[in-house]
């Protein structure tokens, strides 16, 4: 068996410090991925959201301010959650399968 492929070894800081840089860049990504889809989302949420309370009898009726406010709220933290979880899912798997193996060498 050899030396570095030990799983009872300590790994050595510089692994670390490369480990704990991809960690910060796959987290990195996944925010900015997930702050662009929540913008999106709402925009998404607020144009119809907005527009029903105006034109809909039904929904000027039932919708106060704080029930649009949660609406439009729910589908941006939904959107943002999702899709930084996906990224940094995505991101991760990309690295791990980056990364040359100790066994190779």
């Amino acid at each position: 068996m050899a030396k570095g492929n030990s799983p009872l070894e300590r790994p050595s800081l510089a692994s670390l410090d490369q480990k704990l840089a991809f960690a910060k860049r796959c987290s990195h990504e996944g925010v900015l991925a997930g702050a662009k889809a929540a913008v999106v989302a709402s925009v998404a949420s607020a144009i119809p959201t907005l527009a029903s309370v105006r034109m809909l009898p039904w929904a000027r009726a039932n919708l106060n301010h704080t029930a649009q406010a949660l609406i439009i709220s729910t589908a941006t933290a939904a959107a943002y959650f999702i899709v930084a979880d996906k990224t940094v899912l995505a991101t991760a798997r990309k690295n791990s399968f980056n990364q040359p193996s100790n066994s190779e060498a």
